[in-house]
């Protein structure tokens, strides 16, 4: 990176919930060199740690491009720890959704199942089963992770960082076989994740509610976790349940936890607080390193296959699924299913369905009026008719409440993920939104700082991820800068009208270059495939 730029006029977030008088920040080639108090001809501003990364020089070179801060407090560009962008980061207006809420690196590979690595037919069922979830890709059509880690150089405005998918190293192995792996097969796969952790990954995800991952027992996650614990980087899990079933699931990771010595990190928690907290609090004192991810809606999205339908159908053949559901001896055992989720089919908004888009944004009750048949026939025929593509939006039960959504996100071990689902003609507002409401709820009722603020959004995934030089305003930190104006942030963005962008962030930086500003893109695109830091050293991009 070359160049320089002063943003002039910032509040700096204090480890001591204040934030600084008016600062500037100097950078060079894309880092902190130093911030100075503003209109001050040197020296540190308040509060900030002295000293440079070796490598970068002090000072600024002559004649820098100045941006104005006004007085917004500035941030270390948001990590968003959960998202489903690996397509999707192409698309300018998921840039601008992002960059709107200050989000300046993703996190992907999410729930076990993405793009690489991958021969042409894994590739091919990961694309299909996960396609109302991840797209399609515009250039990557199957190979290894530094190969898709590799699209991103310079070619979006965000940074973007993989997990090692769990159930893409399965169906490479076993395809969509619905058994426990052997001893060989298991071997096979800690193969190619070694391979993956080689050429990238910052971490193993698993999607254990989703296939073919449902099939798998501990002692294969356990041996595939003993992988990424011996890099020192995390199993990311969306784990076997959740609301009812979140205390037995965190059980099962905590055991993997203990066999292999991993850090575990909960996707998306949500239910009753008080008894997850309860857990993860426990696990922790024990010396156990968990964290989670949360994001602050009542509403989940996923693929309806998932939502709807049993493991004990083929759905990671998805030929095979819709052959099993159009065959009358399917029916009655599926029937008994079905009548176990009666209280789940109001609950249902429709997000994305591929042939029958005048469906979206529409309650399941409601289609199944308008075709005039019964809820589990209507969710039979959309998953038929558009081979199990179809995605939902779904209110989650009483035991995630409004308290617990605040109490989740005010834990120690909580850091930010939008889950973001960027597809469909309705998708959940969560990718519009979802860290600027967090700003909007906490900042402003005073349960964060700023600097809370700054460590839930953005240091804690950094150093989750092992991404060492992110989340940081401090000289030789990486100048991935989001400015805030305190009294407009917010999220504007709803069930009815998901795509609003968020407002109060006009103005972002990644690795020193203006992206965002007066809230539009730059058009510039310095964005990179991340990988993960070596333990004491600054993460490096790809490319």
């Amino acid at each position: 990176m070359t160049g320089t730029i002063l943003v002039r006029g910032a509040r700096v977030p204090q480890r001591d919930g204040t934030l600084s008088e008016p600062a500037d920040l100097h950078v060079v080639r894309g880092r902190i060199t130093t911030i100075t108090p503003t209109g001050a001809s040197g020296g540190a501003g308040p509060g900030v740690e002295p000293g440079i990364e070796p490598g970068i020089e002090p000072g600024i070179e002559p004649g820098p491009e100045v941006l104005d801060a006004g007085g917004r407090v500035v941030l270390p560009g948001f990590v968003d720890a959960h998202t489903h962008a690996e397509a999707a980061v192409f698309e300018q207006d998921v840039q601008l959704a992002m960059l709107r809420q200050g989000i300046t690196t993703v996190v992907t590979g999410q729930d076990g199942v993405s793009f690489a690595p991958s021969d042409g037919t894994t590739y091919d069922w990961a694309s299909t089963y996960f396609a109302a979830v991840n797209g399609v890709h515009p250039t990557f059509a199957g190979g290894s992770v530094g190969d898709l880690l590799g699209t991103y150089h310079r070619t979006v405005p965000v940074n973007v960082a993989y997990l090692a998918p769990h159930g893409t190293l399965r169906y490479r192995v076993l395809g969509a076989a619905q058994r426990p792996a052997s001893d060989a097969e298991v071997a096979a796969m800690a193969g190619l994740l070694e391979q993956a952790m080689d050429d990238g990954a910052c971490g193993l995800s698993t999607g254990l509610e989703y296939v073919p991952a449902a099939y798998a027992d501990e002692r294969e996650l356990v041996a595939l976790a003993k992988v990424v614990a011996a890099r020192g980087l995390p199993h990311v899990s969306h784990m076997r349940g959740y609301e009812d079933k979140g205390v037995a699931a965190l059980d099962e990771l905590m055991r993997i936890a203990r066999a292999s010595d991993v850090a575990t990190h909960v996707s998306h928690l949500h239910g009753p607080a008080r008894e997850l907290l309860e857990h993860v609090g426990g696990a922790r004192a024990g010396g156990r390193d968990v964290t989670y991810d949360s994001y602050p809606y009542l509403r989940g999205c996923s693929i309806l296959s998932m939502v709807a339908l049993p493991t004990w159908l083929p759905l990671a053949d998805a030929r095979a699924t819709i052959d099993a559901l159009r065959d009358p001896a399917t029916a009655v055992r599926l029937a008994e299913h079905f009548a176990g989720l009666t209280d789940l089919w109001p609950r249902i908004t429709f997000a994305s369905v591929p042939g029958m888009e005048w469906a979206e944004g529409h309650t399941l009750p409601d289609v199944a009026a308008r075709l005039g048949r019964s809820a589990p026939d209507t969710v039979v025929e959309v998953l038929t008719a558009t081979e199990l593509r179809a995605s939902c939006v779904f209110a989650q039960p009483p035991t995630n409440s409004p308290e617990s959504v605040r109490t989740l996100a005010g834990h120690e071990g909580h850091l930010a993920g939008s889950d973001a689902i960027y597809w469909g003609g309705s998708p959940h507002p969560r990718g519009w939104g979802a860290f600027a409401r967090l700003l909007d709820e906490h900042v402003r009722r005073g349960s964060w700082s700023w600097w809370d603020a700054a460590e839930h959004l953005s240091a804690r995934a950094a150093r989750r991820f092992g991404l060492a030089d992110r989340g940081l305003i401090a000289p030789g930190a990486v100048a991935d800068l989001a400015l805030v104006d305190p009294g407009r942030v917010r999220d504007e963005a709803t069930y009815e009208a998901p795509r609003t962008l968020a407002v109060g962030i006009e103005d972002v930086l990644v690795g020193g270059v203006p992206v965002l500003a007066a809230g539009q893109l730059t058009g510039a695109t310095p964005g990179h495939g991340l990988r993960p830091a070596a333990a004491g050293s600054a993460a490096r991009a790809v490319g």
